[in-house]
């Protein structure tokens, strides 16, 4: 829908506020690529065409979030994460909005 209508998505909290980062799905893919898991879940919302935008204040993350452009997830990557979606919120429901 957001593809045929020209709506850019942005994903907002792409790091599920590091609640997910021992999962072990994305610690096996970080690990297949030599990579951290916020840069596998990075990685996965650009190449899912996102506008991603992580939060950090820390110098060493916030070069460790831009440095994800060296490699690109196998399609099989891409589908076990797609796989793991849970219905989280990580902030308010856009969903309950009347």
């Amino acid at each position: 829908f957001c593809t045929q209508n020209r709506i850019v998505v942005e994903a907002y909290s792409p790091l599920v506020k590091a609640r997910k980062m021992e999962h072990d799905t994305l610690m096996r893919i970080a690990g297949a690529y030599d990579k951290s898991p916020a840069q596998i879940l990075i990685r996965w919302s650009l190449q899912k065409g996102c506008v991603t935008i992580p939060k950090s204040i820390n110098r060493e993350r916030i070069i460790e979030n831009i440095s994800v452009f060296d490699f690109e997830l196998s399609d099989e990557h891409i589908n076990a994460l797609d796989a793991l979606h849970a219905n989280d919120r990580q902030a308010w429901d856009p969903t309950k909005i009347r």
